[in-house]
């Protein structure tokens, strides 16, 4: 893992990527509350079954620990590994590269085939695939959200949407 990270951090700074020294996960110490956290994933695949979409839900924190996993009746087996990976996505990498959502994950990916976005893209628990969105405390991501099983990622990430838009008035977010 140590070799891998290695190599792509020497491939972002190849393609002229900056990595901000300063970039912290955690920085602030406010850490979601777990009921805001089941909260935020049930509105989620609640929104996403309300389409006809069995998803399941992920909310991981800061460091991309998992809070709390929903998985909705008649999801699909791999919805579980998605929806996780599109929130780790967001949680960690997010606070380096400046994004909020992995469907911008998605994008630096395809800008870089073959390069250090295809690199980043092999870290173990990565995924270039929308579904996954931020919980903010300020300018810091201290949470996030993925969905994974809706018949595309703008829909999952639509229904991760809703799932933040349930506790923003709660979790301190922007």
């Amino acid at each position: 893992m140590k070799a891998r990270t290695m190599v792509a951090a020497h491939l972002l700074v190849a393609t002229g990527w900056a990595v901000p020294a300063a970039a912290q996960v955690g920085y602030s110490g406010y850490a979601l509350p777990l009921g805001l956290a089941v909260e935020a994933a049930t509105a989620a695949v609640k929104a996403c079954e309300a389409k006809g979409w069995p998803v399941t839900a992920t909310v991981v924190d800061a460091s991309g620990l998992v809070k709390a996993t929903l998985k909705a009746d008649h999801a699909t087996v791999h919805t579980p590994d998605t929806a996780f990976r599109k929130a780790y996505t967001v949680a960690t990498l997010g606070p380096i590269f400046k994004f909020d959502r992995s469907s911008a994950f998605a994008e630096i990916v395809a800008k870089y085939p073959g390069g250090a976005g295809s690199s980043l893209s092999t870290i173990p628990n990565v995924i270039a695939l929308a579904g996954g969105v931020a919980v903010m405390h300020g300018n810091e991501i201290v949470a996030a959200i993925g969905v994974g099983g809706a018949p595309g990622g703008d829909k999952d990430e639509a229904c991760a949407s809703a799932g933040l838009a349930a506790i923003a008035d709660r979790a301190h977010t922007h």
